[in-house]
């Protein structure tokens, strides 16, 4: 089980500014901003179960790693649970209209499994970004 994601960005005010808005319809909201060494910014969502009632569990982190590699994370495809169809359809707008750019409008992939729906997005970086809802309707 995956506990949290942290992505190395060119342009930390860009990324919070975009997932903000891309990740709201999923109920993400920013949890942390700050200076731990490089600007980083973290999104989470409510969860009953953590101790301070919300998960967060995707992190962006202003410029290059220390320990060498691209100055950002790039190419990586990154998937959020939806709890509706309508969450799917609402991150898809929502991050289109943030300025991420479509690479598959909401719809459903039987080719996954029969009740797979799915939008893609690319996000500032050049991510695959998408929501997903596995539940029929």
């Amino acid at each position: 089980m995956l506990d949290h994601m942290t992505f190395r960005v060119r342009d930390i005010a860009q990324a919070k500014a975009f997932y903000a808005a891309a990740l709201a319809p999923l109920g993400y909201t920013l949890a942390l901003e700050g200076n731990f060494g490089a600007n980083i910014v973290g999104f989470g969502h409510p969860d009953s179960s953590e101790p301070e009632g919300k998960r967060t569990d995707v992190w962006f982190i202003d410029g290059p790693s220390p320990y060498g590699g691209p100055e950002a994370t790039m190419g990586c495809h990154l998937c959020w649970r939806a709890a509706s169809r309508a969450e799917v359809d609402a991150f898809y707008a929502a991050a289109i209209a943030a300025g991420g750019r479509d690479n598959g409008a909401p719809g459903l992939r039987p080719h996954y499994h029969p009740n797979y729906y799915g939008a893609f997005v690319i996000d500032p970086e050049g991510n695959n970004i998408e929501a997903v809802c596995h539940r029929p309707e």
